[in-house]
């Protein structure tokens, strides 16, 4: 008797997470809710762009007009006269003081932030640490003024001597050359801005590393880390990405920092090689204190100033983008 074998057509698989994921997704894009979350979502992105384009139209229209009655090269001068005839105004001193004070603020702060965060996350106990994260939190909203008044108060008063020790162990290089007078230079508001930021990265990367899988690091533990190996091999990896866009919030402030500086400062425009010597200014501190007593044409000047401290921070922002994304395979959103 001939047995034949009988062939059964296989069911279609099961949809798996993906396409039952999509479908449902597709399924739930055809509702009124998603349909109008999706259009407030989708025009509040296009409405920031197109607050960005204005700002910069407006910025480059007025600048524009300023950069055309200049009568000498608007980023190498060194003077800012706006009512002469001719007129005579550059950004030479402007751009150098702001980008110099940023760069102290961000060497001191930096460092000094990281190791907050990860103290009070991985260090401290809890009853210490949630004080030290609270006060923390109180300094980031102190207002700039009132930073601004403690510099002028405190700080300047009391940098002498950090001014003098500086000079007799390193004033042989120029660059910490003091030959005295009141410490309202590049250096002190440098450590001022440092102060004001600090709190802004501590908080963020605090946060940041919080988030680091607990399996992460019981795993280093388990393979006989020591804490600070852990810390190196596990938290400063995954929290990366997130030091780098903290430390890019403090940049942004300490690039636009107006009254503090004005307060600290004593603004000349001429560049010196000593951070120690009185004098240099930044873009903001010269808007702030210029732009009430400044004709049109001095308005318009400052404005083409401001236009160029917006391009920096673009730059600055877009170089830390390209950071972040080079690093995609350490950020804790791939982890």
């Amino acid at each position: 008797m001939d047995i034949s074998t009988q062939h059964t057509e296989a069911p279609p698989p099961a949809p798996g997470p993906s396409v039952a994921a999509s479908t449902s997704a597709s399924r739930g894009a055809t509702r009124p809710g998603d349909r109008i979350f999706l259009g407030l979502s989708r025009g509040s992105g296009i409405f920031l762009l197109v607050i960005m384009a204005a700002i910069a139209a407006f910025l480059t229209y007025r600048a524009a007009n300023a950069i055309s009655k200049d009568h000498t090269n608007f980023l190498t001068t060194f003077e800012w006269n706006t009512n002469l005839e001719p007129a005579s105004f550059g950004i030479a001193v402007l751009a150098f003081g702001t980008v110099v004070s940023a760069i102290i603020a961000m060497a001191l702060a930096v460092p000094v932030s990281v190791g907050i965060a990860l103290f009070i996350t991985h260090y401290a106990p809890r009853r210490l640490g949630g004080p030290i994260a609270f006060v923390v939190d109180l300094l980031a909203a102190v207002p700039s003024i009132v930073y601004g008044l403690w510099g002028a108060l405190v700080l300047v008063p009391h940098m002498d001597g950090l001014f003098g020790w500086l000079d007799h162990y390193f004033g042989w290089t120029g660059v910490f050359e003091w030959q005295g007078g009141a410490p309202r230079s590049m250096l002190t508001v440098g450590v001022l801005l440092a102060i004001m930021i600090l709190p802004i990265i501590t908080n963020v990367s605090r946060e940041v590393f919080r988030q680091v899988p607990r399996m992460h690091e019981e795993a280093a533990l388990a393979l006989g880390a020591t804490r600070w190996e852990v810390i190196r091999m596990s938290v400063l990896p995954f929290g990366r990405s997130g030091v780098i866009s903290a430390s890019m919030l403090g940049l942004g402030r300490a690039l636009g920092e107006t009254m503090a500086v004005a307060t600290v400062l004593s603004p000349t425009f001429e560049i010196n090689a000593s951070l120690l010597d009185p004098g240099g200014g930044t873009f903001a501190q010269n808007i702030a204190s210029k732009f009430s007593e400044a004709t049109p044409l001095g308005q318009d000047a400052l404005i083409a100033s401001g236009l160029v401290l917006f391009v920096i921070t673009l730059l600055v922002n877009g170089a830390a983008r390209m950071i972040i994304n080079r690093r995609k395979e350490y950020s804790g959103a791939n982890a």
